[in-house]
Protein backbone atom coordinates (compact mmCIF):
# COMPACT_ATOMS: atom_id res chain seq x y z
CA UNK A 1 0.00 0.00 0.00
CA UNK A 2 1.41 3.13 -1.07
CA UNK A 3 -1.30 5.86 -0.54
CA UNK A 4 -3.89 6.28 1.93
CA UNK A 5 -6.24 8.99 2.36
CA UNK A 6 -8.79 9.18 5.23
CA UNK A 7 -11.87 11.16 6.74
CA UNK A 8 -12.26 11.05 10.16
CA UNK A 9 -14.67 12.58 12.74
CA UNK A 10 -16.04 11.49 15.80
CA UNK A 11 -19.55 9.30 15.30
CA UNK A 12 -19.49 9.63 11.81
CA UNK A 13 -18.92 6.80 9.02
CA UNK A 14 -15.04 6.68 8.32
CA UNK A 15 -14.05 7.10 5.01
CA UNK A 16 -10.85 6.30 2.95
CA UNK A 17 -9.05 6.14 -0.18
CA UNK A 18 -6.65 3.21 -0.33
CA UNK A 19 -4.18 3.06 -3.92
CA UNK A 20 -1.88 -0.41 -3.62
CA UNK A 21 1.24 0.49 -5.51
CA UNK A 22 3.27 -3.09 -6.08
CA UNK A 23 4.54 -5.71 -8.68
CA UNK A 24 2.01 -6.31 -11.38
CA UNK A 25 3.31 -9.72 -11.34
CA UNK A 26 2.41 -10.26 -7.99
CA UNK A 27 -1.06 -12.35 -6.98
CA UNK A 28 -3.76 -11.16 -5.25
CA UNK A 29 -7.41 -11.77 -4.36
CA UNK A 30 -10.44 -9.32 -4.37
CA UNK A 31 -11.59 -8.34 -0.88
CA UNK A 32 -13.57 -11.13 0.69
CA UNK A 33 -13.83 -13.09 4.14
CA UNK A 34 -10.48 -15.39 3.57
CA UNK A 35 -9.82 -16.23 6.80
CA UNK A 36 -12.76 -18.51 8.86
CA UNK A 37 -10.81 -17.23 12.05
CA UNK A 38 -11.86 -13.55 11.59
CA UNK A 39 -15.47 -14.14 9.69
CA UNK A 40 -16.15 -10.40 10.40
CA UNK A 41 -13.30 -8.91 8.63
CA UNK A 42 -13.33 -8.37 5.06
CA UNK A 43 -10.13 -7.76 3.19
CA UNK A 44 -7.88 -7.86 0.05
CA UNK A 45 -5.44 -11.47 0.32
CA UNK A 46 -2.36 -11.51 -0.78
CA UNK A 47 -1.25 -14.53 -2.15
CA UNK A 48 2.25 -15.15 -1.34
CA UNK A 49 2.35 -13.91 1.92
CA UNK A 50 -1.55 -14.73 2.88
CA UNK A 51 -1.84 -11.53 4.77
CA UNK A 52 -3.45 -8.27 3.49
CA UNK A 53 -3.08 -4.14 2.79
CA UNK A 54 -6.39 -3.03 4.27
CA UNK A 55 -8.83 -4.64 6.33
CA UNK A 56 -12.30 -3.69 7.95
CA UNK A 57 -13.84 -5.61 10.33
CA UNK A 58 -17.84 -5.02 10.26
CA UNK A 59 -18.83 -5.42 13.47
CA UNK A 60 -16.88 -2.62 14.84
CA UNK A 61 -16.78 -0.28 11.61
CA UNK A 62 -12.43 -0.43 12.36
CA UNK A 63 -10.17 -0.19 8.88
CA UNK A 64 -6.44 -1.06 9.28
CA UNK A 65 -4.13 -0.63 6.39
CA UNK A 66 -0.27 -0.83 6.28
CA UNK A 67 2.15 1.08 4.10
CA UNK A 68 5.46 -0.07 3.45
CA UNK A 69 8.70 2.37 4.36
CA UNK A 70 11.96 2.83 3.29
CA UNK A 71 14.36 2.78 6.17
CA UNK A 72 14.65 -1.12 5.95
CA UNK A 73 12.75 -2.93 2.57
CA UNK A 74 13.61 -6.30 4.28
CA UNK A 75 12.71 -8.47 7.21
CA UNK A 76 14.98 -10.81 9.28
CA UNK A 77 15.01 -14.48 8.26
CA UNK A 78 11.97 -15.49 10.49
CA UNK A 79 9.96 -12.25 11.26
CA UNK A 80 6.45 -11.83 11.07
CA UNK A 81 4.79 -10.21 7.33
CA UNK A 82 3.92 -6.63 7.62
CA UNK A 83 0.74 -8.06 6.15
CA UNK A 84 -0.58 -9.29 8.93
CA UNK A 85 -0.76 -5.87 10.77
CA UNK A 86 -3.89 -4.85 9.12
CA UNK A 87 -5.47 -8.31 10.60
CA UNK A 88 -4.20 -7.70 14.07
CA UNK A 89 -5.12 -4.14 14.31
CA UNK A 90 -9.24 -4.47 13.43
CA UNK A 91 -9.24 -7.28 15.81
CA UNK A 92 -7.23 -6.04 18.76
CA UNK A 93 -7.43 -2.69 18.11
CA UNK A 94 -4.34 -0.19 19.80
CA UNK A 95 -3.54 -3.40 21.87
CA UNK A 96 -2.85 -5.11 18.38
CA UNK A 97 1.39 -5.00 20.07
CA UNK A 98 0.34 -7.84 22.08
CA UNK A 99 -0.06 -10.19 19.39
CA UNK A 100 3.34 -9.47 17.06
CA UNK A 101 6.74 -9.73 17.78
CA UNK A 102 7.49 -6.28 15.47
CA UNK A 103 11.35 -6.88 16.14
CA UNK A 104 12.49 -7.43 12.93
CA UNK A 105 10.23 -6.63 10.90
CA UNK A 106 10.81 -4.62 7.77
CA UNK A 107 9.60 -1.20 8.01
CA UNK A 108 6.17 0.03 7.91
CA UNK A 109 3.57 2.75 8.42
CA UNK A 110 0.18 1.06 10.30
CA UNK A 111 -2.96 2.94 10.15
CA UNK A 112 -5.89 2.24 12.09
CA UNK A 113 -9.06 4.30 11.89
CA UNK A 114 -11.94 3.68 13.95
CA UNK A 115 -15.29 5.30 15.19
CA UNK A 116 -13.68 7.12 17.82
CA UNK A 117 -10.03 7.75 16.74
CA UNK A 118 -7.52 7.73 14.00
CA UNK A 119 -4.15 6.39 14.67
CA UNK A 120 -0.85 5.77 13.02
CA UNK A 121 2.44 3.74 13.78
CA UNK A 122 5.70 4.74 11.94
CA UNK A 123 8.72 1.73 12.62
CA UNK A 124 11.71 2.43 10.79
CA UNK A 125 12.85 -1.23 11.33
CA UNK A 126 14.06 0.03 15.03
CA UNK A 127 11.52 2.24 16.95
CA UNK A 128 7.56 2.69 16.67
CA UNK A 129 6.05 5.80 16.56
CA UNK A 130 2.71 6.41 18.16
CA UNK A 131 0.85 9.46 16.47
CA UNK A 132 -3.12 10.17 17.41
CA UNK A 133 -4.94 12.36 14.68
CA UNK A 134 -7.27 14.96 15.00
CA UNK A 135 -10.63 14.96 12.99
CA UNK A 136 -10.09 15.73 9.36
CA UNK A 137 -8.69 14.77 6.02
CA UNK A 138 -5.06 12.76 6.69
CA UNK A 139 -3.35 11.51 3.56
CA UNK A 140 -0.09 9.25 4.57
CA UNK A 141 2.11 7.32 2.25
CA UNK A 142 5.15 5.26 1.85
CA UNK A 143 7.92 8.05 2.23
CA UNK A 144 10.49 9.23 0.40
CA UNK A 145 9.39 10.98 -2.75
CA UNK A 146 6.32 9.92 -2.58
CA UNK A 147 5.72 12.74 0.53
CA UNK A 148 5.30 15.13 -2.65
CA UNK A 149 1.74 13.51 -3.04
CA UNK A 150 0.66 14.89 -0.21
CA UNK A 151 1.98 18.35 -1.03
CA UNK A 152 0.42 18.09 -4.49
CA UNK A 153 -2.78 16.31 -3.85
CA UNK A 154 -4.14 16.61 -0.04
CA UNK A 155 -6.14 19.98 -0.44
CA UNK A 156 -7.56 18.78 -3.55
CA UNK A 157 -9.16 15.81 -1.51
CA UNK A 158 -9.95 17.69 1.41
CA UNK A 159 -12.20 20.25 -1.00
CA UNK A 160 -13.52 17.01 -2.57
CA UNK A 161 -16.71 14.66 -1.68
CA UNK A 162 -16.23 11.17 -0.82
CA UNK A 163 -16.83 8.52 -2.52
CA UNK A 164 -17.33 10.37 -6.42
CA UNK A 165 -15.24 13.05 -5.69
CA UNK A 166 -12.15 11.50 -4.76
CA UNK A 167 -12.58 9.28 -7.03
CA UNK A 168 -12.53 11.89 -9.59
CA UNK A 169 -9.09 12.57 -8.54
CA UNK A 170 -7.55 9.14 -9.30
CA UNK A 171 -9.31 9.09 -12.68
CA UNK A 172 -7.67 13.11 -13.09
CA UNK A 173 -4.37 11.86 -15.01
CA UNK A 174 -3.16 8.54 -15.78
CA UNK A 175 -0.37 6.58 -14.65
CA UNK A 176 2.90 8.03 -14.52
CA UNK A 177 6.49 7.67 -13.89
CA UNK A 178 6.54 10.13 -10.81
CA UNK A 179 6.49 8.78 -7.22
CA UNK A 180 5.00 11.47 -6.71
CA UNK A 181 2.04 10.88 -8.76
CA UNK A 182 -1.43 10.26 -7.19
CA UNK A 183 -1.27 6.52 -9.98
CA UNK A 184 2.29 5.62 -10.80
CA UNK A 185 3.82 2.74 -13.85
CA UNK A 186 7.44 2.38 -13.16
CA UNK A 187 9.10 -0.40 -15.54
CA UNK A 188 12.54 -1.26 -15.15
CA UNK A 189 14.89 -4.54 -15.81
CA UNK A 190 12.06 -6.12 -17.09
CA UNK A 191 9.75 -5.32 -14.03
CA UNK A 192 7.21 -2.87 -14.04
CA UNK A 193 5.61 -1.48 -10.86
CA UNK A 194 2.48 0.39 -10.72
CA UNK A 195 -0.82 1.44 -8.97
CA UNK A 196 -2.55 -2.21 -9.19
CA UNK A 197 -5.47 -1.51 -6.95
CA UNK A 198 -8.19 1.61 -5.91
CA UNK A 199 -10.50 0.85 -2.96
CA UNK A 200 -12.93 3.74 -1.31
CA UNK A 201 -14.20 1.86 2.16
CA UNK A 202 -16.81 3.68 4.54
CA UNK A 203 -17.24 1.88 6.82
CA UNK A 204 -19.21 2.40 10.34
CA UNK A 205 -19.96 -0.25 13.25
CA UNK A 206 -22.69 -2.67 11.78
CA UNK A 207 -22.04 -1.30 8.04
CA UNK A 208 -19.31 -1.47 5.01
CA UNK A 209 -19.75 -0.34 1.78
CA UNK A 210 -16.37 -0.90 0.09
CA UNK A 211 -15.77 -0.51 -3.47
CA UNK A 212 -12.36 -0.99 -6.00
CA UNK A 213 -11.12 -1.55 -8.99
CA UNK A 214 -7.91 -2.93 -10.60
CA UNK A 215 -7.31 0.20 -12.69
CA UNK A 216 -8.78 2.81 -10.55
CA UNK A 217 -7.69 5.65 -13.11
CA UNK A 218 -9.84 4.40 -15.78
CA UNK A 219 -13.42 5.33 -16.61
CA UNK A 220 -14.95 1.52 -15.87
CA UNK A 221 -17.50 0.87 -13.18
CA UNK A 222 -15.66 -0.43 -9.83
CA UNK A 223 -16.88 -3.50 -8.09
CA UNK A 224 -18.93 -2.87 -4.37
CA UNK A 225 -19.39 -4.92 -1.56
CA UNK A 226 -21.89 -3.75 1.18
CA UNK A 227 -22.23 -5.56 4.62
CA UNK A 228 -24.32 -5.31 7.39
Amino acid sequence: MCTVVVRWSPGRPVRLLALRDELTTRPFDDPGRWWPDRPDVVAGRDRLAGGTWCATRVGTGATALVLNRPQKPAADPGAASRGVLPLLAVTHGTGWRDHVDVAGMASFLLVLATPDRLVTWDSDGERLRETVHPEGTVMVTSGGPEDRKTERYLEAFRAADPPEGWRRLVRAEPPRDDPGALVVRHAEDGRVFATVFGQLVEAAPGRLRLSWSREPWTGRPWDTLTAG
